[in-house]
């Protein structure tokens, strides 16, 4: 089975009146936590990535909290240590930014799991490359389609890969 009928048989896409993570309203919301649960649509996300990934990568990162089942799963099949990217700085213990060992150097590949404006995705990259790592590739399970791949071009990453469109699950 596609992933596109995966998402849209778990009844991930809601339909109402929201008000998403990057303040915007909007008639859609893509509840990840319904797919990101189930180890069946898990694993065909996994799948997906193994099979459309066209780069060498050393570490794996998603940004909390949605990120964070996509990396472990991924790490988990491939073998590749992950990182777990906070939104923001924990107020206790070292303060980190990004939990993992990560080295100057190293190749990452991302995972997101549902972007609109990018903002979050954006946030994950510039620590990333704060701390010296080098975006391989952005992997990205539903795009809203309103403007955040496009942002990420206009910045330069040129390599990212969307597994499902909002489009696609409406039809």
């Amino acid at each position: 089975m596609e992933l596109t009928d995966m998402i849209k048989r778990s009844n991930a896409l809601k339909i109402g009146e929201f008000t998403l993570a990057s303040g915007k309203k909007s008639r859609y919301y893509v509840d990840k936590y319904i797919f990101e649960t189930s180890p069946e649509i898990l694993k065909k996300i996994v799948e997906e990535i193994t099979l459309k990934t066209t780069e060498e990568y050393d570490k794996i990162a998603g940004i909390e909290l949605g990120g964070v089942p996509l990396a472990t799963a991924l790490s988990l099949s491939t073998g590749k240590p992950f990182l777990i990217i906070r939104k923001k700085e924990k107020d206790y213990g070292t303060r980190a930014l990004i939990e993992g060992l990560m080295d100057k150097g190293d190749n990452i590949l991302i995972v997101e799991d549902v972007t609109t404006t990018g903002n979050t995705l954006i946030h994950g990259l510039d620590i990333i490359e704060q701390i010296g790592g080098i975006i391989k590739e952005i992997f990205i399970v539903v795009d809203r389609e309103e403007g955040a791949v496009e942002r990420l071009k206009d910045l330069g990453y040129n390599n990212i890969r969307v597994l499902v469109r909002l489009n696609e699950l409406l039809v």
